[in-house]
C-alpha cells in the first residue's frame, strides 16, 4: 500500500525556481530516506538527492549543489524538492522514491521543462 504522488512541475525559464512535492502514504518519512531522482530524454535515470531519516541530514550529486534543496514535512508526511536557478540540463522527469520492506516504491513522476 505504498504510494508516492509527484506534484509540483511545469515550464519554467532558465534562472527560475521550481518546488517539488512528494506526497507519501503507506510509510513515514520521518522514518524514512526519501530520494529524488530524475530522467531526461534519451538518458537513463540519475540519483538528484536525498533525505536520511532522523537528523542525519541531506546527500545531493554535484550537479545539483549549491541550487537544489531537500526538505520534509512530517506532519503532512511529504518530501520537497526546492529547485533553484533551474537551467536547461534540468530537464526532465522527477521521481521521489523509498525503500520499504526490501523494494524499492516510486511515484509517477512529475514533469520539469526549463526553456527559453
Amino acid at each position: 500500500q505504498v504510494q508516492l504522488v509527484e506534484s509540483g512541475g511545469g515550464l519554467v525559464q532558465p534562472g527560475d525556481s521550481l518546488r517539488l512535492s512528494c506526497a507519501a502514504s503507506g510509510i513515514m518519512v520521518v522514518t524514512s530516506h526519501m530520494n529524488w531522482f530524475r530522467q531526461a530524454p534519451g538518458k537513463e535515470r540519475e540519483f538528484v538527492g536525498r533525505i536520511l531519516n532522523g537528523g542525519a541530514g541531506t546527500e545531493y550529486a554535484d550537479s545539483v549543489k549549491g541550487r537544489f534543496t531537500i526538505s520534509r514535512d512530517y506532519a503532512k508526511n511529504t518530501a520537497y524538492l526546492q529547485m533553484n536557478n533551474l537551467q536547461p540540463e534540468d530537464t526532465g522527469i522527477y521521481y521521489c522514491s523509498v525503500f520499504f520492506r526490501g523494494r524499492q516504491y516510486w511515484g509517477q513522476g512529475t514533469q520539469v521543462t526549463v526553456s527559453s
